[in-house]
């Protein structure tokens, strides 16, 4: 195929997309420049995100290693499944979530406030950068390159005509910022995320950001248009993503009087990557009740994940 998303099938999705896009960038109708903003999820959208989120991994060493040396621990949760290595409880924690049941995931919150408390904001982002080059345990390859070639390939497309592209995400914000400019070519501030407490402390080396144990903001759901307001100021044009925390947003993109481009990506490819519709019902209704473009990874994309190599 030739040069314009390359890794997309020839489908009415892609027609969809360029032809979108060709619209709001060209003729007497076009998008100023400066109102062309494009945000997506990142956790089954941008990339892969089962068996379990790939910062549920990066957490999960954490977890495990405080059990290890504290047995006390080991029959609390989330620090009991990380040290029995029990992906399932974690998975589901997000499964109930999606399905509006949060009590598993404020315990698992709290969890992540207290492994990282006390660490600085510079040595978490390293941290990320070098875990997301070891093995994802299912699909053989590094995490970062579980991201999806063609998703890059049109965050690419979309800052060619002047789009400006954010990623806002329900994962935290940091841990998306270690390795955001290597995966996806986005500097760190436009990454939008979940959030702990964070506070500055002073030390010889002009002092340094380090995180609370408190939470923050889990960006999800309704978060998601308030959080993009209050670092953008402005609605997004194009909005992608993938599960029922996704709606609130795809439902903004746009406004009353120009109409937006709302993307769903639906997991449907068993062969090259996951087949599931846990924790998206809701998104899957809406668009087929309000006309969305859903992206089928089996039938819309050619190639899945980028290549490891490049």
């Amino acid at each position: 195929m030739g040069g314009v998303l390359p890794s997309w099938n020839e489908t009415p999705t892609r027609s969809a997309i360029i032809g979108f896009v060709e619209r709001v960038t060209t003729g007497a109708d076009a998008v100023p420049v400066e109102e062309r903003i494009a945000v997506f999820d990142n956790d089954g959208t941008l990339w892969t995100e089962k068996p379990m989120p790939t910062e549920m991994f990066f957490v999960l060493g954490r977890l495990a290693a405080m059990a290890e040396a504290d047995p006390a621990l080991r029959d609390r949760q989330p620090w009991k499944a990380a040290h029995e290595n029990d992906h399932a409880w974690l998975s589901e924690v997000f499964v109930k979530h999606y399905g509006g049941d949060d009590a598993d995931l404020k315990v698992l919150m709290g969890g992540f406030v207290a492994a990282f408390a006390g660490v600085d904001v510079d040595s978490y982002g390293t941290s990320a950068a070098e875990f997301v080059k070891t093995t994802h345990p299912a699909l053989n390859r590094a995490y970062a390159a579980c991201a999806y070639q063609p998703m890059v390939e049109l965050l690419r497309y979309l800052e060619e005509h002047g789009f400006t592209v954010f990623i806002a995400s329900g994962g935290n914000r940091d841990f998306m910022r270690g390795f955001a400019a290597d995966v996806y070519s986005l500097p760190p501030e436009r990454i939008i995320g979940s959030s702990n407490e964070l506070a500055y402390t002073e030390n010889e080396d002009g002092g340094s950001v380090v995180y609370q144990e408190r939470p923050d903001i889990f960006d999800d759901g309704p978060a998601k248009p308030v959080r993009i307001w209050s670092r953008i100021g402005r609605r997004p044009l194009v909005v992608g993503g993938n599960s029922n925390g996704d709606v609130p947003m795809l439902r903004w993109a746009g406004g009353a009087d120009r109409s937006g481009l709302r993307l769903l990506v639906l997991h449907d490819d068993v062969e090259r990557e996951f087949d599931y519709v846990h924790g998206a019902e809701k998104a899957l209704e809406a668009a087929k009740s309000d006309g969305w473009t859903v992206i089928s990874v089996k039938d819309d994309w050619s190639t899945v994940f980028v290549d490891p190599g490049s």
